[in-house]
This record gives structure tokens, C-alpha cells and sequence, in this order.
């Protein structure tokens, strides 16, 4: 049961990042419209993109088997947990829109849907 929990839960949470942040590689013009300023380090925005891409495909691995790669949740957590404290940060000195708070929040709840999967996942498959 708690296997079929985080399993889901890597699953889905993997499929909805690559489809929020895949389409991304093509919005840098447009976020800069309608988000001003322009985007002044494409190397950053990319980076970010790129690094985060590679996160999600690490949560579908963690979902094909949970005991095994239990530990890798701890670090998943903290991806979560460093965007939306940093984006909650910065939306309270007037840096972000509201819009991207709003995906803040949903990782956030991640975050803390990560550590409770590490909890319930047994240490070995025995």
C-alpha cells in the first residue's frame, strides 16, 4: 500500500512537471511580455528549465521502485522545498507574480507529499 502511494504519487507528480515545464523552452520571448523585464540571462532561465527537466525524469525513476530509491526522495523534497521558499520570498518583496506563487504552492505541497511517501516506504523490500 505505501509502495503503491509513493509510486503514484512520483508518477503523476513527474508527468505534471515535464508538461508545465517542457513547453517553457519555447516562452522565453513571450514570458518576458508578459512578465517585463525581458529575460536578461537566457543562460539562467534555460539552466533552470534544463535542471528542473532532469528532476522530473528522476521522479518517474523513483516511481517505477520507491524502496529502492527511498534516499532519492529526501533530495526531491528539498528541489521542491528551495523553489517555493524562494519564490514565496520573493512574491513578499513584490519580485513575482501572483500566477507563478500559485506553482510555488503546488510545490510546496509536493515537497511535503515527498517526505510523507519517504515515511511511509519501508527501508527494503523484505
Amino acid at each position: 500500500m505505501a509502495n503503491r502511494f509513493a509510486r503514484r504519487l512520483f508518477l503523476w507528480a513527474g508527468i505534471y512537471g515535464i508538461l508545465v515545464l517542457a513547453p517553457q523552452y519555447f516562452m522565453e520571448a513571450r514570458i518576458g511580455r508578459d512578465y517585463p523585464p525581458p529575460i536578461s540571462h537566457p543562460e539562467h532561465f534555460y539552466g533552470f528549465i534544463g535542471t528542473a527537466l532532469a528532476w522530473q525524469f528522476l521522479f518517474l525513476v523513483i516511481a517505477r521502485d520507491p524502496v529502492r530509491y527511498r534516499l532519492a526522495m529526501l533530495p526531491a523534497a528539498l528541489e521542491k522545498f528551495g523553489f517555493s521558499i524562494a519564490v514565496a520570498v520573493l512574491y513578499g518583496q513584490g519580485r513575482v507574480a501572483a500566477m507563478v506563487l500559485g506553482f510555488a504552492g503546488a510545490d510546496f505541497l509536493l515537497g511535503v507529499l515527498f517526505l510523507e511517501a519517504f515515511r511511509r516506504t519501508p527501508r527494503s523490500a523484505g
